[in-house]
């Protein structure tokens, strides 16, 4: 089956503009995403796959590489040259990439740290005494909220048969680089393999949403649980908790669950924030008779302005 371009799994044209992207993929991501999708693995991976997309294509240097296939679908970079015979190279050079320099050259190079750099290395064809470390290797890596704020492990992609299990460890933020020591490029006259360096880019989430070390959600609440208060589930990061709504509570009210952030280790010390939930009421069943019955007789034995202080406050700024 062939790999879906990052246009493909949004759905959007190799045209489409930003607000065509986010659109597309706010859509898809909330259909996806794990949290609506409890023991579905089906979900979950194509909801990996819309944020591997949108990662690439919400990034216009990023979406501006991947057209010009700098990189692939899942943001790590393509071979810079391909590969032909050279029949004509040294012994043991089977293949040379176009563009780089030739054999003769590398001759050359070797003759040229032989004379002036080592002792006691020969000049000439080898290169003896002559070694480089591996080039580094830079990959991109998008994980969902939860993983960010928890740690875990995830499985990166670099091809087909290669892949690289990375740690990522709890409370990591958008952009932070991880290093894998030795998983990057082998090293050369015994030289040491280089680094693979992962920038980290974190998909956004449905309701939470991250202010530092701390976790703000919107809790949509009933008007019966907001008027006469109750006890009501709490999405977190580590799993559902029970949160009392105060009596009398009102839309835009914030309450703080403690040591429901983000924890994570500063300085050598763990850090722990905390989780705000800003109610949002909920009428519901708006049109019910009944309801509209006794909050008009209510409102006439209770009369208030709730917008008092905006009409103050023009009042004032006109004058």
């Amino acid at each position: 089956m062939a790999t879906q371009t990052p246009y493909e799994v949004l759905g959007v044209k190799p045209d489409a503009t930003t607000d065509e992207i986010r659109k597309a993929y706010r859509k898809l991501a909330k259909q996806f995403h794990p949290d609506l999708n409890p023991g579905k693995p089906a979900a979950e991976a194509r909801f990996k796959a819309v944020s591997a997309a949108h990662d690439i294509l919400s990034d216009p240097e990023k979406r501006a590489r991947y057209d010009r296939g700098e990189i692939d679908e899942s943001g790590a970079e393509k071979p810079r040259y391909s590969y032909r015979p050279h029949a004509e190279g040294a012994q043991g050079w089977k293949y040379q990439p176009e563009g780089e320099m030739d054999v003769g050259d590398l001759d050359d190079l070797f003759e040229m740290f032989g004379r002036g750099g080592r002792r006691g290395a020969r000049p000439g064809r080898g290169g003896e005494g002559f070694s480089m470390p591996g080039p580094d290797r830079h990959y991109s890596l998008t994980i969902d909220f939860v993983s960010a704020a928890s740690g875990g492990k995830q499985r990166l992609a670099l091809s087909p048969d290669e892949w690289l299990d990375v740690t990522i460890p709890p409370g990591i933020e958008e952009g932070q680089i991880l290093r894998l020591k030795g998983k990057g490029g082998p090293g050369f006259g015994g030289g040491p393999t280089g680094d693979a360096l992962i920038e980290m880019h974190i998909a956004p989430h449905p309701f939470f949403r991250r202010e530092g070390d701390d976790i703000h959600v919107e809790l949509p609440v009933s008007l019966p649980e907001a008027v006469l208060g109750a006890r009501v589930p709490v999405p977190t990061v580590t799993g559902p908790v029970t949160m009392t709504i105060p009596k009398g509570s009102d839309t835009g009210a914030r309450l703080r669950l403690r040591g429901r952030g983000i924890r994570r280790k500063r300085q050598g010390k763990e850090v722990t924030g905390d989780q705000y939930v800003t109610l949002k009421v909920v009428i519901g069943a708006s049109d019910d008779p009944e309801l509209a019955k006794f909050l008009d007789d209510w409102a006439k034995r209770h009369p208030i302005d709730p917008r008092g202080e905006m009409g103050q406050a023009t009042h004032g700024a006109a004058a």
